[in-house]
C-alpha cells in the first residue's frame, strides 16, 4: 500500500502555489518632492530616491511625519512592464 504525500498550499521551493505563479509587481521609483519649490528631495546634495516594488510601503514611508501641504511622494515606473512566462511581447 503506497500512501500519498500531500504537500497542501506549500510547493517544492518553500513558497506557496499562488507566490510562485504570480508575477512580480513592476520597479518603481519613489521621490520625496517639497511642494514649495517642485525638486527632489535631497541630502548632502543627492535627491532621495527609493527603488521599490513596493511603492505604497515607501510612500508611506517617505511621508511620514511630513506635512502634506509641503510634501508630496512621485512614483515613476522603471523599465518595461513585466513579461509573462511563455507569453509573447
Amino acid at each position: 500500500m503506497t500512501a500519498a504525500l500531500s504537500l497542501g498550499p506549500i510547493g517544492q521551493a518553500g513558497m506557496s502555489m499562488s507566490a510562485m505563479t504570480a508575477p512580480l509587481p513592476q520597479a518603481c521609483a519613489v521621490r520625496l518632492i517639497d511642494r514649495r519649490t517642485g525638486q527632489t528631495h535631497r541630502i548632502n546634495g543627492s535627491p532621495l530616491v527609493l527603488f521599490t516594488r513596493s511603492p505604497d510601503d515607501a510612500v508611506a514611508e517617505l511621508l511620514a511625519g511630513r506635512d502634506a501641504a509641503v510634501w508630496e511622494a512621485r512614483v515613476e515606473p522603471i523599465g518595461a512592464a513585466p513579461r509573462k512566462i511563455g507569453g509573447r511581447q
